[in-house]
């Protein structure tokens, strides 16, 4: 029987349709997850559920057991990096043998912004722990227009932002979890670092003129201030340290500094990455 794989994140945008590649190409596959609700939901899709917290190390020691492979998804909070090195001791510990890490675009940048480091330290630990690894640098994502503007894009057929024209090559987290399942699956990926983009470079005037080709409905894109931009996400009750994290980002999208777009998904997995326009229509329902 082939082993279980370990996937870490596994309700999060990547981290579900990872589980789902898995389970379906029948691979078994080992969660770990802390509330009621993603338990149950994580068993009955068919996974082994460890219940730990990340903010415990001590309740970590039991999921690595057994385990050679990891797909490594911390969540974005400020000691992220303490609990991307917890972790990876963990993994090492336990003899695990590959490590495939959600990272970030850009992470390799310096000096780069907030998130890029603490993406690139994490991915530092991993690199001296003596693992096997694989690194996945996505671009910005797609769903973050369903999860975080669907809301504003129903209610006010619009979104705010402070990107200026600025083009960033969306990729679609199915096709982040494709590359991850690639690389945990089938040997060759070790030792690689994988920046993962869209198959083109989208201003959020295109994207908001392809919204309303899809609704059917007239979608603004509202170029914000910076100052304008913290005060809605304070509003919103985003600690600061977030917005401080999300303006430098904005920063970037505005400059063009995210506008590369890169063969790597076809490449890794033999399939063109989804475009925003399939991704729109996949997901219409959150903007209508």
């Amino acid at each position: 029987m082939e082993e279980k794989i370990l996937v870490t994140g596994p309700t999060g945008n990547v981290g579900t349709h990872v589980v789902r590649q898995l389970l379906a190409a029948g691979v078994p596959v080992r969660t770990v997850a802390h509330s009621r609700n993603s338990i149950e939901a994580l068993r009955k899709a068919g996974t082994e559920v460890f219940e730990a917290d990340f903010g415990e190390p001590g309740s970590m020691h039991a999921v690595f057991d057994g385990i050679s492979r990891v797909f490594l998804l911390t969540p974005l909070v400020p000691h992220m990096v303490r609990m991307g090195a917890t972790l990876v001791e963990e993994a090492k510990k336990a003899g695990v043998k590959h490590i495939v890490r959600l990272s970030g675009m850009g992470a390799d940048a310096a000096p780069g912004i907030t998130l890029g480091r603490w993406h690139r330290e994490v991915e530092r630990e991993i690199e001296d722990s003596g693992i096997a690894y694989t690194f996945l640098r996505p671009n910005s994502f797609m769903q973050t227009y369903a999860v975080f503007f669907g809301e504003s894009i129903k209610n006010r057929d619009a979104f705010y932002l402070p990107a200026g024209d600025g083009k960033v090559s969306l990729v679609d987290t199915r096709d982040v979890a494709g590359v991850a399942v690639e690389a945990l699956t089938k040997k060759g990926h070790e030792g690689k670092a994988y920046t993962l983009t869209g198959p083109e470079a989208l201003s959020n005037t295109r994207v908001s003129e392809i919204l309303s080709e899809v609704t059917g409905r007239a979608i603004r894109y509202v170029d914000v201030s910076d100052e304008s931009a913290r005060h809605r996400m304070k509003n919103a009750q985003i600690p600061d340290w977030l917005i401080d994290v999300l303006m430098e980002l904005y920063q970037l999208h505005r400059e063009g500094a995210t506008s590369a777009v890169l063969p790597t998904v076809e490449q890794v997995t033999g399939k063109p990455p989804i475009d925003f326009r399939q991704f729109a229509l996949d997901h219409v329902e959150a903007f209508k």
